[in-house]
């Protein structure tokens, strides 16, 4: 049977309707079925269809154009594993117990959307980055990569249990995979939902051989912000982030600037990385990157100088990697239209979040601030709305809204809200007016503070505790870059007693009841 003559079919078998008094009756549309694509650390910055000054992303921005863009997308913790988290269960971190990537392991026993679709008859895969220690659960068909994967000749994890090396660059591995899988694998009488989550965007940025010398020709302007002072905010000066910092922003494992003679705090990882490659692969790199290395030795740039070349080589292989993730959804994409399945298959494509590209001069994510939480978050679904969306959405909000496309149950526990309404064009008066963060990594690389705090249209307060107690309030109209902090300015006081009250408000309704602990003194006062 066709893929398109079972759009006509559901689930009940609509041949043995036969009473009296049914003849009249249309057949049941088939449940849509949902792809799922995520990356890591790709930014919105680095996204066409929001900001033009980098990136050129033509099959991500055709999702955007023929179905919806959000404005307003954020998560609930800026890290990949919590993230994922929060994505699988529709809750946050406190609730679905993963709260970082160095101590925890992700309870694969517990409620989960693909679970929930199982239960009301789709078939479940997921292809690609997994990263939450556990194997997965609630997939009929998985193979993930080992922690973060590798760029070139990438290992595999299958549900035989086995560890395969896979020859190739593994953007177009986990494509090829996905497509083996719509193509030939699954059960063309199911619904299904499938999760292609790709390594890219994650640093080391390694583009494959065929993008190396896209972009060599630009020159990128530097953010705003690239030099900030950090003032009035400690917190934000304490990071080990920066591009400028050798130790952080490493210029052999993190721009390729590699002699076998020099040496680095991460020198041995990226021996790692280019070890798995094969001889065309390392020859093609070679070609590459020999003179470029040579060069860098030879002016030895230090300062800004230094700093500003390295911005400009790390924009340069971001763009480069962003290519062939770009190229890849649009194969897709283009199967989608192929086998006929677009017209019934809602699409979303988002990250597990945002990142920085040289604000504050950094590189990386976990902050509350605005380039960290914010994420990219595009769907098309058939038959709905065009246009954007400017109303606070966070990825706890993926669970309900598939499970509200499959006609599923939505538990009780869920925290999020199903964004199907919104996709459909509907009205909702009483939308969330606000958003809550929490960040608990730390000890940890890139030493960004744990801390809590909530956004909502205008403005964002945040507390930094653990071994520092410190509090920021942002304007985000009149100081959209967070580089003012208002807490203790009296003309903002009123503000900050208003955002108080709804950063307590939201953590007894997610209960979290560690945070809560810490904000005795204003629960007291109330």
């Amino acid at each position: 049977m066709k893929t398109t003559d079972l759009y006509l079919l559901g689930l009940g078998g609509l041949a043995t309707l036969s009473l009296a008094g049914c003849t009249d009756r249309k057949p049941a549309a088939r449940p849509m079925n949902i792809l799922y694509i995520m990356t890591d650390d790709h930014t919105a910055q680095m996204m066409s269809c929001y900001d033009r000054r980098y990136a050129s992303t033509p099959n991500l921005d055709r999702i955007a154009r023929e179905g919806v863009r959000f404005t307003n997308s954020f998560v609930a913790n800026s890290l990949s594993g919590p993230s994922r988290a929060c994505m699988l269960t529709g809750k946050h971190s406190h609730k679905n117990g993963f709260y970082d990537n160095t101590t925890c392991v992700f309870d694969g026993s517990q409620q989960t959307f693909p679970k929930l679709l199982q239960q009301a008859g789709y078939e479940t895969a997921i292809v690609g980055k997994w990263h939450l220690e556990s194997l997965p659960t609630g997939f009929d068909h998985w193979e993930i990569i080992p922690d973060q994967g590798d760029y070139y000749n990438p290992d595999f994890i299958r549900q035989t249990g086995d560890t395969v090396r896979n020859e190739g660059y593994i953007t177009n591995l986990i494509t090829d995979k996905a497509l083996a899988w719509l193509d030939a694998e699954r059960d063309p009488e199911k619904p299904f939902c499938l999760l292609v989550h790709h390594k890219a965007q994650h640093r080391n940025w390694m583009a494959d051989t065929c993008n190396l010398t896209l972009y060599e020709d630009r020159t990128f302007p530097l953010p705003e912000t690239f030099y900030d002072d950090y003032a009035g905010r400690p917190a934000a000066a304490a990071q080990e982030m920066s591009i400028s910092s050798d130790h952080d922003m490493d210029v052999i494992y993190d721009l390729k600037m590699y002699r076998t003679s020099d040496s680095s705090r991460l020198k041995e990882l990226y021996e790692g990385m280019i070890g798995r490659m094969n001889p065309d692969q390392r020859a093609a790199w070679d070609r590459f990157y020999d003179p470029l290395i040579a060069e860098f030795h030879r002016t030895n740039p230090q300062g800004r100088e230094r700093a500003e070349w390295k911005f400009q080589r790390y924009v340069r292989d971001y763009l480069k990697t962003l290519k062939s993730l770009d190229d890849n959804v649009g194969r897709l994409l283009d199967y989608l239209d192929r086998t006929g399945l677009a017209g019934n298959t809602l699409v979303v494509y988002t990250s597990d979040q945002g990142f920085y590209i040289g604000e504050h001069g950094w590189f990386d994510k976990r902050f509350m601030y605005e380039e960290s939480m914010h994420t990219p978050l595009v769907m098309r679904l058939p038959g709905g709305v065009q246009g954007d969306i400017d109303l606070l959405v966070q990825n706890i909000d993926y669970a309900p809204t598939f499970l509200e496309l499959a006609g599923a149950e939505i538990p009780d526990d869920i925290q999020g809200r199903s964004l199907l309404p919104l996709l459909r064009g509907e009205k909702s008066a009483d939308w969330r007016p606000a958003l809550y963060y929490h960040f608990y990594e730390y000890p940890a690389e890139h030493m960004v503070k744990r801390h809590y705090g909530v956004r909502d249209n205008r403005w964002k307060l945040i507390h930094f505790y653990n071994d520092i107690d410190h509090w920021e309030l942002y304007d985000l109209k009149t100081d959209p870059h967070e580089l003012h902090n208002r807490y203790d300015d009296p003309a903002c006081a009123g503000e900050r007693a208003r955002m108080i009250d709804e950063l307590l408000r939201l953590q007894r309704q997610y209960d979290d009841t560690l945070a809560l602990r810490m904000n005795g003194d204003f629960q007291s006062k109330d």
